[in-house]
């Protein structure tokens, strides 16, 4: 399948086309998922006149198969687990804690690194516009709409460049919107899609951010 977006910012820029509604309102906030959704949001929120934030999201992956998903951890004490998995791969508890303190820590560095002492923006009555790179599972972004319903968001529209066909249809269910810009029924991988998918790293997440226009 030929890619279909240059690079990340390309694709939030076509993403913004299909957020266009939400541009110039007050109660818009853009969330993005760190690292890869950082670019793609920072598109978005431009093009709507919405402030940017980041809603850090951790994996849980398998041990021994950390590409494949058991749940995931967000922000303010979130934890989701796929109960199926863990109990068909027979996950023990003490194998399943040791991955949730990982990712724990692992959750604490990047808000520190990346909000840098900045309070968590209030997100009661707000529109939530959360936007990641692409979405396989939806095992990562789930965690993060949950802990925005735990903090009273007004609506959830989930946005991104690409989503599995499948996952589409379960998070319709789950979001109040799901918007992308491709849909595809065949799905191998979000880097698929893009001609450059190269790692974003840390320092691009604090530069992005830094050049993103208050709110």
């Amino acid at each position: 399948m030929k890619a279909q977006f240059r690079n990340r910012i390309e694709a939030g820029e076509l993403l913004a086309d299909k957020l266009a509604k939400y541009a110039d309102h007050q109660q818009v906030l853009v969330l993005a998922l760190p690292r890869g959704g950082v670019p793609v949001a920072l598109a978005v929120a431009r093009r709507l006149h919405a402030p940017l934030d980041l809603m850090i999201v951790r994996k849980l992956g398998v041990p021994g198969q950390e590409e494949l998903a058991m749940g995931a951890i967000a922000s303010g004490g979130v934890r989701i687990l796929n109960q199926e998995v863990v109990q068909m791969l027979s996950i023990s508890p003490q194998a399943l804690e040791a991955v949730v303190d990982r990712e724990e820590r692992e959750l604490a560095r990047r808000d520190l690194a990346y909000r840098q002492g900045r309070p968590f923006p209030s997100i009661r009555g707000q529109t939530v516009i959360l936007v990641d790179d692409g979405i396989a599972t939806g095992s990562t972004v789930r965690a993060g709409m949950e802990g925005l319903r735990r903090q009273h968001a007004a609506r959830i529209i989930l946005a991104t460049p690409v989503i599995a066909a499948s996952t589409f249809e379960e998070l319709r269910r789950e979001a109040d919107e799901v918007v992308a810009v491709l849909i595809p029924e065949s799905f191998y991988g979000v880097g698929q899609w893009y001609e450059d998918f190269s790692p974003t790293t840390d320092q691009d997440v604090q530069h992005l951010m830094a050049s993103a226009t208050p709110a």
